[in-house]
This record gives structure tokens, C-alpha cells and sequence, in this order.
């Protein structure tokens, strides 16, 4: 094993870009923008260029690295094949090759999805380390996840796999989901979402509140207000942990993971969240799965970059 590893983290606006040692130690991170004009065809041209840059400025060797784990924001498949990155411009192709194309000297290259990336830096080195088995909930403007099983990503036929904000948890919703469907869970355990289902249930109830005196609040407000015992914030934090609840006990059904862990925005609300999925799992899962634990990421931002280099690891 070489000593070194590089994890690439592909953003819309910003690539974050890691040098670690095999172990796992991140030992300097930094940004470049992410050009997207002209299809996104600056995208890794301009990610080879800073790695060149950053191996001769610490006097390290290609040969000295184990390779180049790339997340992409979009579907990718177990030839890392990316097909269609629209948030960066691109088409189909595959990420590995082209890679290669611009730095020959370092051939060992694997690219994932970029909420894929994320849940196996968290089982390796975060939240979920420890375990072999991990399902990823990211609770932000959206809801991602990512699955990992036996250390390895699972991506699916199509790169779908992990897709747990689009699982319908409530069929009788009327307002469509920004993914045509209608009561995906994204609908009521993002940030956005629980603001959405927070204003519902306030019109449906006489509760006092202080999210009424707000002119605009957020799912922040909304956690902040729940922990400080307000019965009307309790209520809608319970409501969004009963639908993250239910969709973790579909995703039991199918895989029984070791452990589920909750990344996002969302996450920092800590306990007042974690609690409340955990009563509504529990009473949903089948009996064998009632066990599984819930835990919060701890690796934040720099998850992405994590799980690029396991991947490497685990090539």
C-alpha cells in the first residue's frame, strides 16, 4: 500500500480536493472554483492541474500515491461511467479514463456518487465507524443517502440505489415533489420540508407557537423551539421523525443495515431529531431490525472526501 491518497469532492460551485495518508489521516484540504462553462469541460482538467501542483509543493511522487477517488453530484455506475451531471454541464462518460488521460502516472482512479461518497466516509471514519453496513440520510435543502454494504458502495443497475428522499411515504399528498412525485419523504424531512409541513400543521391548529410571530422561519427555528419544550415545535419534529422513521424501516426490510446515520443541516439539531426516528423505527421495523442504530455524522463537509479515498482503499 502507498502512502498517499487523494479524495476529490465534485460541488456545483466548489471542488474540494483532500490529500491523506492510507490510514485515513486527512493531512490538507483546499478548494478551487468549479468551471462550468463549455459542458464542464474544465471540471477535471482543472482538478489534475491542482493536484500536480500540490505534489510538488510537498515533495511527493505519483508513485507515492495509491490513487484518485472522485464524487460526482449525479449518477455514476460501477465503471464509474458518470451519465449526466447536470448541476456541472456533462453527458456521459466515464470518469476513470479520462482521469487517467491527464494524470497517466497515477492509474488507480474510482469515482461514486457524490451522496454515495459521503455514507462511506462516514462508516470508515465518521459516524458510523465501527460497522461494516451503513445507510446515509442527508437532511438538507434535500434529502440523499447513500448505502454501503460490506464496505463496498451500492450504486444499483442505474445508479439509483440510495435515493431515499424519493421513497413515497404519504399517498395521499397533493402538492407534487420537485421530482414529479407526489409524498416523497424529501417533502417532509428536508429543511425545506419540514418548514412546509410546519406552516400546514400551524393552519390546522390553534396551538400557540412563536413560529407564528415570525415572518419567516426555519427548520432551525422550528428545532430550537422543539428543544426548548414548545409543544407546537415538538409536534411538527415528531411528525417529520415519524416519516423518517417509516422510510427507514422500507429500507430494513430490504437490506437491514448496521446502522443508519443522519448527515445535513438537519442533523445539528441532534437528540430532538435522532429521538424522535428512533420511536417511530422502532415501532414501524420488522422485529429482527428494531435494533439498528441511529447516529448523527460526524465528519461534515469533509465526508465526500473521506469516502473517495476508501473507495480507493476498497478497490
Amino acid at each position: 500500500m502507498k502512502p498517499y491518497a487523494f479524495g476529490v469532492d465534485i460541488g456545483g460551485t466548489t471542488v474540494k480536493i483532500g490529500l491523506f495518508t492510507t490510514q485515513g489521516e486527512l493531512l490538507e484540504k483546499w478548494e478551487i472554483p468549479t468551471r462550468t462553462e463549455n459542458s464542464g469541460e474544465n471540471v477535471l482538467p482543472d482538478i489534475a492541474r491542482s493536484i500536480t501542483t500540490h505534489l510538488g509543493l510537498k515533495d511527493i511522487s505519483a508513485d507515492q500515491v495509491e490513487g484518485i477517488g472522485v464524487g460526482v453530484p449525479g449518477p455514476v455506475g460501477q465503471d464509474f461511467t458518470v451519465y449526466k451531471c447536470v448541476n456541472l454541464g456533462w453527458g456521459v462518460f466515464n470518469v476513470k479514463e479520462r482521469m487517467n488521460e491527464l494524470l497517466p502516472d497515477i492509474p488507480n482512479v474510482a469515482a461514486g456518487n457524490d451522496a454515495n461518497v459521503a455514507a462511506l466516509g462516514e462508516l470508515w471514519m465518521g459516524g458510523g465507524k465501527g460497522h461494516k453496513s451503513a445507510v446515509m440520510f442527508t437532511l438538507g435543502t434535500g434529502v440523499g443517502g447513500g448505502v454501503v454494504m460490506d464496505d463496498q458502495i451500492v450504486a444499483g443497475t442505474n445508479g439509483g440505489a440510495g435515493e431515499v428522499g424519493h421513497m413515497t411515504v404519504n399517498p395521499e399528498e397533493t402538492v407534487q415533489c420537485s421530482c414529479g412525485k407526489y409524498g416523497c419523504l424529501e417533502q417532509y424531512a428536508s429543511a425545506n420540508g419540514i418548514v412546509r409541513m410546519g406552516k400546514v400543521m400551524l393552519a390546522q391548529s390553534d396551538k400557540p407557537s412563536k413560529l407564528r410571530e415570525m415572518e419567516k422561519f426555519s427548520s432551525k427555528d422550528i428545532c430550537d423551539l422543539a428543544r426548548e419544550g414548545e409543544e407546537m415545535a415538538l409536534n411538527i419534529v415528531d411528525k417529520c421523525g415519524e416519516y423518517l422513521g417509516r422510510a427507514m424501516s422500507y429500507v430494513s426490510c430490504t437490506i437491514d443495515p448496521e446502522i443508519y446515520v443522519i448527515g445535513g443541516g438537519m442533523s445539528r439539531a441532534g437528540a430532538i431529531v435522532t429521538n424522535s426516528i428512533l420511536k417511530y423505527y422502532q415501532k414501524y421495523a420488522f422485529h429482527v431490525s428494531t435494533g439498528t442504530g441511529i447516529a448523527v455524522a460526524k465528519l461534515g463537509n469533509d465526508a465526500g472526501m473521506y469516502g473517495c479515498v476508501k473507495m480507493i482503499l476498497s478497490d
